[in-house]
Formats: structure tokens, C-alpha cells, sequence
């Protein structure tokens, strides 16, 4: 930290933890990322339930040796890689500019 920051205390992140704010930014936070969780948890276990209880159809070809078992498992890293540009780009817009108000204010430092 530079001469122009103070090194927070407890009661400094108390006072944002119970501030209008921080509570903002979590509910912020928890609104996109719970949702997003879900959906992802669903889709991973279609995929399993699918693998395990729909041989016919995961085995199914869609051309050459190209199953739908193999086009949904590449799905996973596909769908992990999107949502992971999605959070990227939506935090860097609702989340990060927000949190980092709150850093200068507990750090004291100039915006």
C-alpha cells in the first residue's frame, strides 16, 4: 500500500459488511451466479442421467464415429468456457466497478 492508503481494521469491515452497498453487491452477485449454477448443475446431470439411462440415444451417430454422447460431452466444455465469458464480461460491468468503491473507501485511498 502506498502513504495515501491506511491498513483497515475489523471495524472498518464490519461497517461494510453491514452496509447498503456491500449488500447491493452481494445480492447482485448471488442473483447471477446462483441461477447460473443451477442451470449448469442441470445440464451436467441430463448429461449423466442421459449416459447412464439412454444408451440408444447417447450412442446414437451423428456421422462417422461422432455420437450424441460425444457432441453433448464436448458440450460440457463448451457451456463451461461461455458461462465463464459470461460472468467475465457481466462482472466486469455490475460487479467490479462497485467493489472497487468499496476497496477505496475501506483502503482510503482516492477514486
Amino acid at each position: 500500500m502506498s502513504e495515501s492508503t491506511r491498513d483497515p481494521d475489523l471495524t472498518t469491515y464490519r461497517d461494510v459488511q453491514l452496509s447498503p452497498d456491500f449488500s447491493e453487491l452481494r445480492r447482485r452477485f448471488r442473483r447471477f451466479v446462483f441461477p447460473m449454477t443451477a442451470l449448469f448443475l442441470v445440464w451436467y446431470f441430463v448429461y449423466v442421467l442421459l449416459a447412464d439411462y439412454a444408451h440408444g440415444f447417447m450412442s446414437h451417430k451423428i456421422g462417422g464415429n461422432i455420437t450424441v454422447a460425444l457432441l453433448f460431452g464436448l458440450g460440457q466444455f463448451v457451456s463451461t468456457f461461455a458461462i465463464t465469458m459470461i460472468y467475465v464480461r457481466w462482472a466486469d460491468r455490475r460487479i467490479d466497478p462497485d467493489a472497487e468503491k468499496l476497496r477505496h473507501q475501506i483502503e482510503g485511498a482516492p477514486q
